[in-house]
C-alpha cells in the first residue's frame, strides 16, 4: 500500500482510533489480512466523520471493491436511504455480492455490475455523496458526470489523488508507464481545487483524500475537462 503519511504516524493513527465492530469489522480484518485493496483505517474514519456531518440519504460510491466502504457508509444514512456502487472486476464483485449478503444490506446497497464509463451517463441522482475510489487515471472522465449528480450542498469525497506522493514531482521524474495516470490525475486535482461550482481541500491522509462541496451550478463548458 502506498501512503504519503510517515509510516510512523499512519501507525498512529491506526493504534488510537477504534476499530469498526461486527461483520463490518471482520470484513476490515479480512481485508487487512489479505492484503486486499481497501480505505486505510484513518480514511474510514475520515469517512464516518463526514457522513456522521452530513447524514445523507443517496449515496454514490465508483469502485467496490469488497463492499468494505459501502457497508461502512451504510451506517451513517437516513433511514430509508441507499447506496448505489458501482464496479467491474469480477475478482472483486465475488466477495462485495458476499459481504453485501453478510451485513444484511441487500435491500440498502444496489450493485452494479459495469465499467463506471457505462454507468454514469446513464444515472439520473441526485446523490447527497460520491465516494470516487476507482482507477485513478478516470477521475477526470468521471468528474463531469459527478457535478451533474451532486445537487448544491453535495459532497465529493475522492480516495488514493497523491499517488504515495509522486503527485508533486514532474512527469518526466516518472516511469513512462505511470505518466499518463499522473497528468490526468494532476489536471483533476486543478480542476476541484479552481471550477467555481466546487469548494475543495485536498487532506494528506493515507494515500491523500479530497473533500469538495458543491456550492454552485455547475455549467458544462466545451471541452472543460482535457487530458492536455
Amino acid at each position: 500500500m502506498n501512503y504519503v503519511t510517515d509510516d510512523y504516524l499512519s501507525k498512529y493513527l491506526r493504534l488510537i482510533q477504534p476499530k469498526y465492530d461486527g461483520i463490518l469489522g471482520d470484513i476490515q480484518t479480512e481485508a487487512e489480512e489479505k492484503q486486499i485493496p481497501i480505505v486505510p483505517h484513518e480514511v474510514a474514519r475520515f469517512l464516518s466523520t463526514v457522513l456522521s456531518i452530513k447524514r445523507p440519504k443517496e449515496i454514490l460510491e465508483i469502485g467496490t471493491a469488497v463492499a468494505f466502504s459501502a457497508g461502512l457508509m451504510s451506517r451513517y444514512i437516513k433511514p430509508g436511504g441507499h447506496i448505489t456502487t458501482i464496479d467491474r472486476y469480477e475478482v472483486m464483485l465475488n466477495d462485495a455480492r458476499v459481504n453485501i449478503k453478510r451485513m444484511h444490506l441487500e435491500d440498502t446497497i444496489n450493485l452494479i455490475e459495469d465499467d463506471a464509463a457505462n454507468v454514469l451517463p446513464k444515472l439520473t441522482g441526485p446523490y447527497d455523496v460520491v465516494f470516487l475510489d476507482a482507477a485513478k487515471g478516470q477521475y477526470i472522465q468521471f468528474l463531469p458526470h459527478i457535478l451533474r449528480l451532486l445537487p448544491i450542498g453535495g459532497i465529493l469525497i475522492a480516495d488514493d489523488v497523491l499517488q504515495a506522493g509522486t503527485i508533486a514531482k514532474s512527469r518526466f521524474e516518472l516511469p513512462r508507464r505511470q505518466r499518463t495516470i499522473h497528468k490526468r490525475m494532476r489536471n483533476f486535482l486543478w480542476d476541484i481545487s479552481h471550477l467555481d461550482c466546487l469548494e475543495s481541500s485536498i487532506i494528506p491522509i493515507g494515500d491523500g483524500v479530497v473533500l469538495s462541496c458543491k456550492t454552485k451550478e455547475y455549467i458544462p463548458t466545451e471541452g472543460e475537462f482535457s487530458d492536455d
